[in-house]
């Protein structure tokens, strides 16, 4: 009788061990469920070559909706404009913020000689600008003495304005070149007397830490009488005279748009800008 209960005492932990070894194999595939799944397959991209078109269509937001002008040289119904043949004070002062004393004649604003630049009140980054000018009818004088303007951007970058028409200069001092740094791809110049067009697209610089170099430069595209004659140029300084325009290089913010007063009675109508 003893042996028999040891028999069966020494027997309990065997089948004890047996038991939980059953119960373990039972109960781990349900552990293995409750794990994070390791073999979930992740959801794969689309294969290029199954893709529909509307995949790739976007609605919104929706693109801004404007009125363009009767004509491509009038302003849109988001644009600012300069000069509207009647007021050139409304917009317009010396570089001293007075009074300007260009005249206004026929709808036209005209460069005075000894007058000075004009600018705009208002000051401006990035921006479409659309302007037309005209060089005197009468011709006097050669090279850079003929029709002679500018248009600056934020009153450092000048697209040069001149009566190119049959007068030869130097090749980036004449119309449409950004002066002194880029001649344009042609001479799409009009003859004297004849209105003209420029229109701009400017982009602004930003600047590196050391503020005396530029992040990203200014870039231009001009097109003149509808000619593209720069093509997103960048530049490397403000315009200066005689001097690397690099030397010049300083951090600034929004600036005004400038007219020169050169000496010469060049005639302007139809300024527009869309702020960019």
């Amino acid at each position: 009788m003893k042996k028999m209960f040891y028999s069966i005492v020494l027997l309990l932990p065997a089948i004890s061990l047996s038991s939980l070894a059953q119960q373990e194999q039972q109960t781990q595939p349900t552990q293995q469920k409750q794990q994070p799944p390791q073999t979930q397959q992740t959801k794969k991209p689309v294969d290029p070559a199954r893709m529909v078109a509307g995949m790739l269509e976007v609605f919104d937001p929706e693109v801004s909706i404007i009125t363009p002008g009767a004509t491509d040289s009038e302003p849109p119904s988001d644009a600012i404009v300069l000069f509207d043949g009647t007021d050139i004070s409304k917009e317009w002062e010396d570089t001293r913020g007075n009074p300007s004393k260009w005249i206004v004649k026929d709808g036209t604003m005209i460069s005075v000689r000894g007058a000075g630049f004009i600018q705009t009140k208002r000051k401006f980054g990035s921006i479409q600008l659309h302007i037309e000018w005209k060089t005197p009818s009468e011709v006097t004088g050669e090279s850079q003495g003929r029709g002679n303007s500018g248009v600056f951007l934020q009153e450092r970058f000048e697209v040069q304005i001149l009566d190119s028409y049959n007068n030869r200069t130097y090749r980036h001092g004449q119309a449409a070149s950004i002066y002194k740094q880029f001649p344009p791809l042609v001479n799409s110049s009009r003859g004297p007397g004849v209105w003209q067009s420029y229109d701009i697209i400017y982009t602004a610089p930003t600047f590196n830490k050391d503020s005396v170099t530029y992040f990203t430069p200014p870039r231009i595209t001009v097109l003149h009488n509808g000619v593209l004659v720069q093509n997103n140029v960048s530049l490397s300084g403000p315009t200066d005279y005689t001097r690397i325009p690099e030397v010049f290089i300083k951090t600034h913010g929004p600036g005004s748009l400038q007219l020169q007063d050169h000496g010469n009675p060049v005639a302007f109508r139809n300024i527009w800008v869309r702020e960019l």
